[in-house]
């Protein structure tokens, strides 16, 4: 879980807008990984105060299709040095 202080809720409220953001906080990958997607400049920065690195590499592994754009998929594989993979697509 990533901490519930103010700041933090805020941030989940607003890239998880269809649930309560203290739940979302309990899902710490699959919040950076709508924060990947969908956060400013200003909350990532924010967030890596209270994320270490490891947290964001293991959220982009675990990824949950349809979250991350391709374009956001190649930026993070990049910033966290991890080798790029396909997108996760959805199993039928």
């Amino acid at each position: 879980m990533i901490s519930p202080i103010p700041p933090l809720l805020a941030i989940a409220e607003r890239v998880v807008w269809f649930e309560p953001p203290r739940q979302t906080l309990c899902q710490p990958l699959r919040f950076l990984a709508y924060l990947m997607a969908l956060g400013t400049w200003e909350e990532v920065q924010l967030v890596r105060q209270y994320a270490v690195t490891e947290q964001w590499r293991e959220a982009l592994r675990q990824a949950p299709p349809g979250i991350i754009d391709a374009r956001s998929w190649a930026y993070w594989h990049a910033v966290l040095g991890v080798p790029l993979v396909p997108l996760p697509v959805r199993r039928l």
